[in-house]
């Protein structure tokens, strides 16, 4: 995790550069593996380049069981704005941590999905819902059956 701290503290830095806007997303997801459901939180980073086009940094981390999974992916968001509403669609790609029971396996993980946020202030919107269908591969397996990850919670726009 300290090694990612360098790009997103370059990719917050270079936002002003572009002149456009920084969306910050915190909340609570629920994730479904093939063994179960699991609590945890999600936060992310938007930065929209284009009036339709943005790339995201995803981070969130699941518990279940004395069992921690915690993903740290990026990727191109596409967007639309109407009535204050926002629905969008993102692929993100990065990696995952598993770590329980002693041991800790890191791997690559990928989300394909989209929400909708709805504004509550000027600056403020609240995501309704995010899901995505979420692939794993660690150590040569892919697991790509029934895992689904559901998030909820605020957006701050700069």
């Amino acid at each position: 995790m300290q090694k990612l701290m360098p790009v997103v503290f370059l990719f917050l830095f270079s936002l002003p550069t572009f002149g456009q806007k920084a969306e910050v997303f915190g909340g609570y997801q629920l994730t479904r593996f093939n063994g179960g459901p699991s609590n945890g939180w999600n936060a992310a980073l938007t930065g929209t380049f284009l009036p339709f086009l943005g790339v995201t940094a995803d981070f969130s981390g699941v518990y279940n069981s004395g069992t921690h999974f915690y993903t740290y992916t990026f990727g191109p968001e596409v967007h639309a704005h109407a009535l204050g509403i926002k629905p969008f669609a993102h692929a993100l790609f990065g990696g995952g941590t598993f770590s329980g029971g002693g041991i800790s396996s890191t791997g690559f993980t990928t989300y394909l999905g989209g929400g909708l946020d709805v504004n509550v202030l000027p600056f403020i919107s609240a995501r309704l819902a995010q899901v995505d269908w979420m692939t794993t591969r660690f150590s040569g397996v892919t697991n790509k059956n029934n895992n689904v990850r559901i998030s909820a919670g605020l957006v701050l726009r700069f």
